[in-house]
């Protein structure tokens, strides 16, 4: 019987699939690709447009940070597991990423540094795998540096990330869970917000946004009564090239923006608390 480990299911980088996806791309007739852009298209990966975190999920989880493959997430840079001596580390986790439009943005903006979308929804991280794969084909040497994991970011941050590892995490257009008995559903909170401090070295920033004013003002909220968080200053962002993306970058944000429809922004950076 062929065994599968559970770092190969849980990211699906392998090396078969990897040749399948290549056929694929080759094959103009391929129905599952755009014509003109090559990538795949999202009509066949269908999803609800939320998922509840709080329900059990099916999906294998790495017990421990050190035990993240990232010869499965970035082949190029890490051919095989034994090259990865952990002297590089993800450092962006874009949380509840949706279809990967703000990793494939900051991926050319910032070639060098390694991130990660979680995706709690199975096509939704399939889109997204499959996006990744097709433009890597597409630009030999790009996007290199991305990758995305199903996983459930609101039970799982501490087994993907050590302290202090990330420099960076987005909250971009999360589900406002309106009632208000589907609250701790929300992906920001003040007891999820220690654990997000812990993922984030002093001066990391935690970038929110959302069109929903009441959420808006929810996350705002959290941040500002947290004590290892204070808000950037208008001056740290316009210098912050990262904030002008927040209401672009993703497929949310440019509906939004079509629709003439207005956001709510906070960016605030880890700080160390006062004692």
């Amino acid at each position: 019987m062929c065994s599968i480990s559970v770092s190969q299911v849980s990211f699906g980088w392998s090396i078969s699939v990897n040749l399948v996806w290549r056929e694929m791309l080759e094959n103009e007739a391929n129905p599952y690709l755009s014509k003109t852009t090559r990538l795949p298209r999202k009509r066949f990966y269908r999803a609800r447009a939320h998922s509840n975190p709080l329900s059990d999920s099916h999906f294998p989880v790495p017990v421990a940070p050190s035990q993240v493959d990232y010869s499965l997430h970035y082949p190029q840079l890490f051919p095989s597991s034994d090259q990865d001596d952990g002297s590089q580390k993800i450092k962006f986790a874009d949380i509840g990423c949706g279809f990967g439009g703000l990793l494939i943005s900051l991926s050319t903006l910032f070639p060098e540094t390694l991130m990660i979308g979680m995706e709690l929804r199975d096509k939704v991280t399939e889109y997204v795998k499959e996006r990744i794969l097709a433009l890597r084909v597409a630009n030999p040497g790009q996007y290199q540096n991305i990758s995305v994991a199903r996983t459930n970011s609101m039970k799982y941050i501490p087994n993907y990330f050590e302290k202090g590892q990330l420099s960076k995490m987005f909250f971009l257009f999360p589900d406002p869970h309106f009632k208000e008995k589907n609250h701790r559903r929300r992906v920001i909170s003040m007891h999820l917000l220690d654990e997000y401090a812990y993922a984030l070295e002093v001066g990391g920033i935690i970038y929110t946004i959302t069109d929903v004013e009441e959420l808006g003002e929810w996350m705002k909220a959290c941040l500002e009564d947290h004590p290892m968080f204070e808000a950037l200053t208008e001056e740290d962002l316009e210098a912050d090239p990262v904030a002008k993306l927040l209401g672009s970058a993703t497929e949310e944000g440019q509906k939004v923006a079509r629709n003439g429809g207005q956001t709510f922004q906070t960016v605030y950076r880890r700080i160390m608390p006062n004692i």
